[in-house]
């Protein structure tokens, strides 16, 4: 599909075998209070019935695309989005979280108010404290909120195709490109809207790289 206007906004959800998860968060798309945006559901190798649940959005959206490659990771995923996309501003959303309505909006807003910004991160909400092990000293638990969370990452599609993406590492992908954007861009950290709504999946991969480093 190529697209006769460029989208303000790309939206990239890698999802692998979240079938139980992945309509709420296209619908927390569908439902922004802006409709100048692209969602791209990279399926990485889903063997659900991700399609069939995706599938009455395709139908409904022409602005909703599906691709699916054999597994790889969420990185590589995120990559094959990015790639695929037209956007000015490229996103993202895990498939086990939600925008609220204003949150594409809010960030289009911050990022017009701030026109040096090339990226932003932060401004989620998530259902209780949680604490997560340290990338950099696994011994250490840090809070969520001391972390960059892949879903609140919104910047310049320049940025994200001269970084060349996400690197293929074994964790914290996210917080990898924040750094190296950091290196070379104008990055900003946020603290409100708290429009991202952050739940972690029973089978995260938050959670089972925790569960291999207490062995």
């Amino acid at each position: 599909m190529i697209f006769s206007y460029q989208p303000t906004v790309s939206i990239i959800l890698a999802t692998f075998n979240r079938a139980h998860y992945v309509a709420h968060a296209v619908q927390s798309v569908v439902e922004q209070t802006i409709d100048d945006w692209e969602l791209l559901i990279v399926d990485d190798g889903s063997d659900d019935a991700t399609f069939d649940v995706v599938a009455p959005f395709l139908a409904q959206h022409s602005n909703i695309r599906y691709m699916k490659h054999k597994n790889r990771n969420a990185a590589l995923s995120r990559n094959a989005g990015i790639q695929a996309s037209f956007g000015q501003y490229i996103t993202f959303l895990d498939s086990d979280d939600r925008y609220a309505p204003n949150h594409l909006a809010s960030r289009l807003k911050i990022m017009a108010e701030n026109p040096a910004v090339d990226l932003l991160s932060g401004g989620f909400w998530c259902e209780e404290p949680t604490l997560v092990k340290d990338r950099d000293n696994p011994k250490r638990l840090i809070n969520i909120r001391e972390c960059i969370v892949c879903g609140t990452l919104f910047g310049k599609r320049e940025l994200f195709f001269d970084l060349e993406g996400f690197r293929n590492v074994a964790y914290a992908e996210d917080t990898d490109l924040w750094e190296r954007a950091s290196l070379r861009f104008v990055t900003k950290k946020i603290a409100a809207p708290e429009s991202y709504l952050y739940q972690r999946a029973l089978d995260s991969i938050t959670l089972t790289y925790q569960a291999t480093m207490n062995g």
